[in-house]
């Protein structure tokens, strides 16, 4: 499975095309707008939120509510675009002189504004801002919705949710099952198990906006359900953990990922790292503790997968930073767009899906996937011969 994204955060539309789908496998709009939806709540959302209510068409791949096993194309609109249509038109700019004066010379700290510049040659800055938009992650999590679909059609759940934000830790994360997880983590404003700290996460993010800075924090995702041995130890770039730390850190703003107890690992002794292995006839194999997050050697281990972000505080502020005009070299505040004071929570819902698209490109990759019904069969039978093993 593979999927490729176009489009700008100010043009007519986003775009996504994804490749390599089983045929036969349920898809209506709904599955995918579900998340699209999710993407864009949170506490400490902009107003770009407020205008853009994403919805989904699906163009291609799809016939009658199920997949052809051809590419699926999927389009979300940007309702926004009519106000943009001079600036970020197609057309040859011509004479027009509003356009040239909306020109972005000032690149903003933390964002791929000069580098991107230098790279493609770009001397306004507005051809790299548009496409290096977290706006792009929009069809990143259309492509990962479809993915979520594939999984949860085999017993496969994924969810996430906010652990730190601006310093404030949830001091408790507990959770009696997959279902309550995502229940309590949906009905949270910054999608935080720790109601206390869910409400000292929001005032900081109220602090951070009325100082005109951002706040940054730590998601965490939790996958339940993934069949044992996924993934490979025979080639370093078919390791299961590596591609999903991968796509974690792709995430706009993410500078940071771990599995399990991560970090932590370098401070303890082996004895109290590894996880113990158990067997009983009704499982097969488990582990005892789930302190390597489900994976070992580059594969999963059929535990629960926990693989955590870390995410920096959005670079756009509305007390802005310095910077060079890289016409004139001379120093200026960096130019201001629309902006969140803290999209943590949102971002977990990104990082839900990324992942999720890593487990099933995984699992159609290992598993017989030209048709839906033959890889739900070959899934069941390998999950019973490992429980045999």
């Amino acid at each position: 499975m593979r999927y490729l994204t176009a489009g700008e955060s100010h043009g007519p539309q986003l775009t996504t095309i994804i490749e390599g789908l089983p045929s036969g496998m349920p898809l209506v709009a709904e599955d995918i707008n579900i998340e699209l939806a999710r993407r864009q709540k949170g506490y400490g959302r902009g107003r770009r939120m407020q205008i853009e209510k994403d919805k989904v068409e699906i163009l291609g791949g799809v016939r009658h509510g199920y997949t052809l096993g051809s590419p699926v194309a999927l389009v979300v609109k940007n309702n926004d675009w009519q106000h943009w249509t001079k600036i970020m038109g197609q057309e040859p700019l011509g004479d027009h002189t509003e356009e040239i004066k909306r020109k972005i010379s000032r690149p903003r700290p933390g964002h791929a504004d000069l580098n991107g510049g230098i790279k493609y040659g770009h001397r306004d800055m507005r051809n790299v801002l548009e496409r290096s938009s977290a706006r792009e992650t929009t069809v990143r999590v259309a492509a990962g919705a479809v993915a979520k679909k594939l999984l949860s059609l085999l017993g496969i759940e994924v969810a996430s949710h906010v652990i730190e934000i601006g310093g404030i830790k949830a001091e408790s994360s507990v959770y009696s099952s997959i279902a309550d997880l995502k229940e309590r983590s949906e009905n949270s404003p910054v999608r935080c198990l720790d109601e206390e700290a869910a409400k000292k996460m929001m005032a900081a993010i109220d602090e951070a906006k009325q100082n005109g800075d951002s706040i940054g924090g730590i998601v965490e995702v939790i996958v339940e359900g993934m069949p044992v041995g996924v993934g490979s130890y025979v080639h370093y770039d078919r390791k299961l953990d590596a591609k999903i730390a991968a796509a974690i850190v792709s995430i706009n703003a993410f500078k940071g990922v771990e599995f399990g107890i991560g970090f932590e690992a370098a401070r303890k002794p082996g004895s109290e790292v590894h996880d113990e292995i158990e067997w009983n006839s009704s499982q097969g194999y488990i582990r005892k503790t789930n302190r390597l997050g489900g994976f070992e050697g580059g594969m999963t281990t059929g535990m629960p997968i926990v693989v955590r972000g870390v995410m920096k505080p959005i670079p756009t502020l509305y007390k802005p930073l310095q910077s060079v005009d890289i016409e004139t070299k001379e120093p200026f505040s960096a130019s201001i767009e629309r902006s969140d004071s803290c999209a943590v929570p949102a971002a977990a819902v990104v990082a839900e899906n990324v992942v999720a698209w890593e487990l099933a490109s995984a699992i159609v990759d290992q598993f017989y996937a030209d048709r839906f019904d033959a890889l739900v069969e070959s899934v069941n039978r390998y999950r019973e011969y490992a429980r045999e093993f």
